[in-house]
């Protein structure tokens, strides 16, 4: 949705296109006030009909500058002006073309020069950017200000042609690095013409010696690059030649510098680009710490599995030489449980994420407790929903609880009558319910869960209570017997 709606309402005639266009716009426009060293607002014309002149403007979004003061105390977003009050902006939006050179207008204490620039799309002025600058620091221009001044002017005139921001950009300049991490200037064949103190440091560190000026970007990132190139793939001096947007990440001498190449059009011809820099070797460093680390769990998560395993083998070696058969029972079930555990951390240790799919588990445990019951070929088991992805902390209680519920209804409601299991799975926004059915003989007169003795459904309530926060029902009727599990998400 577009942010600004609540402002426009139907006063103007911006439609859809347009909107997405101005979205663009100010999600890329801190680039502009950086290099212009000025307070950007963004103004629509309002007016119901396009056929209409408009009756004034309202400013719609408001950036200021991280390379400099803001002119602004407060921000002016919603603020509207009638038509005639500002004459500079009234020329842009009528005309098309950048009005500058304006008389100086004192917001407060300090000397502020005004210029507008049209936003053009499709061949049609939607929008005006005034650009607000403080006279003072304009005065006291250094090198670095100036070009960065003069590559300003140069990607307004973009916005004027509607050649910024780039079509089909996506999510290549995203996040974009800022101006202050490092700058390069490129003439149309590729030569630096001016690079930011904080771009020469970047090219420092990865072992480059003496000044950048007058080198071609591609052949010094070459130089400098540890990288092996694929010969099926553009190498780095083709892809820093500045002909078209890019953004390449070159490695050397433990440092990883992030490059974004910008070129800069005017009308159809290429005039030259700019390369944005960013040191993101520590943004690398824990990219690589996270997957090693999600490695290790998951191999945790393996070998808490095997172990499991393990555990459940010895158990049924135990329960082979016990000729009680109560206590063999238990040992089986204590095996049961211990499978479902296992099923939990076996699916963790094959998936890239934190959490649990819950309906795979749900399909084995549904699938053993089967093989377990004398009467497997009788029964028909109904899904319904799905439950989806869980963290951990909840899936391994819930599957115990799930499967004991299935368990009891196999071992009690359907050992002797009915044929028909329902489990049901639904989802909601703050929790999850689990529903159990069975269409057999119910429960027994006078039950109770809190007093019963069956020690599957003291589990269940522990870890009902104590690990799901959550609640559980029996009921029991005519058509069978039916568990519902509520718990928080």
């Amino acid at each position: 949705m577009f942010p600004f709606e609540n402002l426009l309402g139907s006063r103007t005639t911006i439609t859809l296109d347009q909107a997405d266009r101005l979205r663009e716009l100010v999600a890329h426009w801190q680039l502009l006030a950086d290099l212009s060293f000025a307070d950007l607002i963004l103004w629509v014309p309002i007016r119901k009909d396009i056929k209409m002149w408009p009756s004034g403007h309202i400013a719609i979004a408001h950036i200021r500058p991280t390379t400099a003061a803001t002119v602004f105390a407060n921000d002016v977003i919603g603020d509207e002006i009638a038509w005639g009050t500002r004459t500079n902006i009234d020329e842009a939006l009528s005309h098309g073309e950048i009005v500058r050179d304006s008389q100086l207008e004192p917001p407060g204490m300090m000397l502020v020069k005004e210029e507008a620039i049209p936003v053009t799309f499709n061949g049609q002025a939607i929008a005006v950017i005034s650009r607000h600058r403080n006279v003072e620091q304009m005065r006291t221009a250094g090198k670095l200000e100036i070009n960065y001044r003069e590559i300003a002017h140069q990607i307004y005139q973009m916005v004027a042609e509607g050649n910024f921001p780039y079509k089909n950009a996506g999510a290549l300049i995203e996040p974009a690095p800022r101006v202050g991490d490092g700058l390069i200037r490129l003439d149309v064949n590729g030569a630096i013409s001016f690079a930011s103190p904080n771009a020469k440091s970047a090219f420092s560190r990865m072992g480059w010696h003496g000044d950048l000026e007058g080198h071609n970007l591609g052949e010094a990132a070459q130089k400098v690059s540890i990288t092996t190139e694929n010969p099926h793939e553009e190498g780095i001096k083709t892809q820093l030649n500045g002909k078209t947007l890019r953004r390449v990440e070159i490695e050397n001498k433990g440092t990883t510098i992030d490059f974004l190449v910008l070129p800069l059009i005017q009308g159809e011809d290429r005039i030259g680009a700019i390369v944005l820099l960013q040191n993101v070797t520590e943004l690398r460093r824990l990219d690589r710490a996270l997957v090693t680390k999600d490695a290790t769990i998951r191999e945790i998560h393996h070998r808490v599995k095997n172990n499991l395993q393990t555990v459940s083998a010895l158990l049924r070696l135990q329960s082979r030489r016990i000729d009680d058969p109560s206590a063999g029972a238990a040992l089986d079930e204590a095996v049961r449980r211990i499978a479902s555990i296992a099923l939990v951390h076996e699916t963790l240790s094959n998936s890239d994420e934190t959490t649990v799919a819950f309906d795979e588990v749900l399909t084995s445990l549904v699938t053993h407790s089967l093989e377990l019951s004398p009467r497997m070929s009788q029964l028909k088991i109904e899904r319904i929903g799905k439950i989806g992805s869980l963290e951990s902390r909840l899936a391994t209680p819930l599957s115990l609880v799930v499967t004991e519920l299935i368990h009891n209804a196999l071992e009690h409601g359907l050992a002797t009558s009915g044929t028909h299991l329902r489990i049901e799975l639904q989802r909601y926004s703050n929790e999850g319910l689990v529903t159990i059915s069975d269409d057999g003989v119910g429960l027994p007169d006078g039950f109770n869960l809190a007093t019963s003795a069956n020690l599957g459904l003291q589990i269940v309530l522990t870890l009902t209570e104590n690990e799901l926060n959550g609640d559980l029902r029996l009921e029991s009727s005519e058509k069978g017997t039916q568990a519902k599990l509520r718990f928080p998400l």
